[in-house]
């Protein structure tokens, strides 16, 4: 079995879906299960119904609903066969009449809660996973719907729901091998859970990919695979530096790093059931599927690059603590570090002297009470609209030189924090968030600019893995 995950670009209108129904009938060999996000823009398009719902602007939620509803009933009509496409109009149109009603809800309470929120963020799955179905039914597919929810099974944090693992994937083997096995090809939803009382969860923006990895290990698949609009995993974000290249084959190890500090191809927790498993995972282009993608294994060969990949996050809060009592004492840090857990808010970065700590977090809901516990410790100061750039590769930490050419390259951009040793493939330092795209550029430049070979590794050994050989 395989784990086919198809993005948002990759459902977005009849043309897309017919390209992944096309993918997906070369690989029925392989007994693939398919997992759908929501179309390009819907997702966004209903949270903004949403939110005017919650404002009293009952017409202009109800236009922009029925916008979605139209494109959503275009598209079936174009890819549905005849004898189906009444059917898949009712499940649709179920859909949107429990989106009216959550509308309604929301409109009467006057504001968006959390758990209405996930109601009405789900439905852009549902609705994409129905439309994805019908149109394999129609080019002969066996396609059968699964609503993940009951089989997904999560806490009840709303909006960013943790899923639990030996539960979800005691019920997903259950659910869907026994449709494989049956020459079914199940197409069901990323991103959505539900707590163990039916309530709908969703497990974050880009929980898609994490849901592919949790199936995918669930199932003992031979591959995951990402299906998206770009070749694969870059070495920078292309929109910034457009003679940014693909990396043919990367590490988990590696690929894990760049998808924490910023990458934006994978969601940050998608490896880790894959890792567990040691299921290899692919990133490839649904516009081009003939190229074979970024394949990211449990030890990849080595490259001809120092660094494999640039990757960067905006929108970082940097917390700084001084203290003198932290002065040759046991036991500070440890309180320090108890009020970010007390608040449930992850710490990025950590840099320490013997007076200071400074923290970096891109979680601040919680950073005012944050603050106020941190007072009662030392002196806080904080420094926002920061930015993280995170520089991945296997060799860093025992290279001479690295870090000489990384801060000689942005000489003229200043650096407030550094972290190196503390990962041996990575180096991390945070940036003013004004300067972080020249920071980006120059680092490219210096790194592979010169015709350094950084992703050519051997395409024998990227293809078998790929293919399963």
């Amino acid at each position: 079995m395989i784990v086919m995950k198809f993005g948002g670009t990759s459902v977005e209108d009849a043309r897309a879906i017919r390209g992944l129904v096309a993918i997906v009938q070369r690989e029925l060999g392989r007994r693939p299960i398919v997992v759908v996000s929501a179309m390009a823009r819907v997702t966004n398009g209903l949270l903004s119904a949403a939110q005017l719902s919650a404002h009293g602007k009952t017409r202009e939620a109800g236009e922009l609903l029925e916008s979605i509803a139209v494109r959503h009933f275009k598209t079936a009509g174009e890819v549905a066969e005849t004898s189906g496409l009444a059917e898949v109009c009712r499940s649709l149109e179920d859909r949107f009449t429990e989106l009216r009603g959550a509308l309604q809800q929301i409109e009467t309470a006057g504001c968006l809660t959390p758990e209405l929120s996930d109601v009405v963020a789900s439905n852009g799955e549902l609705l994409a996973s129905l439309v994805v179905a019908a149109a394999m039914r129609a080019s002969g597919l066996n396609g059968v719907w699964v609503d993940i929810r009951p089989l997904m099974r999560t806490d009840s944090d709303f909006t960013r729901a943790a899923v639990n693992l030996p539960d979800a994937e005691a019920r997903l083997a259950h659910g869907l091998t026994s449709l494989v096995a049956d020459g079914a090809v199940p197409v069901t939803q990323g991103f959505l859970g539900s707590t163990a009382d039916g309530a709908t969860t969703t497990i974050g923006r880009g929980g898609s990919d994490y849901s592919a990895a949790i199936i995918g290990s669930a199932v003992g698949a031979e591959a995951i695979e990402i299906w998206t609009d770009v070749d694969g995993i870059m070495t920078t974000d292309p929109r910034l530096v457009p003679e940014a290249s693909k990396v043919e084959v990367i590490s988990f190890a590696e690929a894990a790093e760049l998808a924490y500090f910023g990458a934006k191809v994978l969601h940050p927790s998608t490896l880790l059931p894959a890792m567990a498993k040691e299921i290899p995972v692919s990133v490839r282009n649904s516009l081009r599927p003939d190229l074979d993608g970024t394949m990211i294994v449990r030890r990849a060969p080595l490259s001809g690059s120092l660094v494999k990949a640039i990757a960067f996050k905006r929108g970082i809060t940097v917390v700084n603590v001084t203290s003198h009592r932290m002065l040759m004492a046991y036991g500070f840090l440890a309180r320090l570090f108890e009020v970010f857990m007390r608040h449930q808010t992850a710490v990025d970065m950590v840099a320490t002297s013997e007076v200071g700590v400074s923290m970096t977090l891109d979680d601040t809901r919680h950073l005012e009470r944050i603050i106020g516990d941190l007072k009662e410790l030392g002196e806080v100061s904080v420094e926002s609209d920061r930015a993280l750039i995170c520089l991945v590769g296997e060799r860093l930490k025992f290279t001479a030189g690295v870090a000489a050419r990384a801060f000689s390259s942005i000489e003229n951009v200043n650096v407030s924090m550094i972290s190196h040793g503390a990962s041996a493939i990575n180096i991390s330092f945070i940036v003013d968030g004004a300067q972080v795209e020249d920071a980006v550029r120059a680092l490219h430049a210096e790194f592979f600019g010169n015709g350094e070979p950084a992703t050519q590794t051997n395409h024998l050994y990227q293809r078998s893995v790929v293919r399963g050989q």
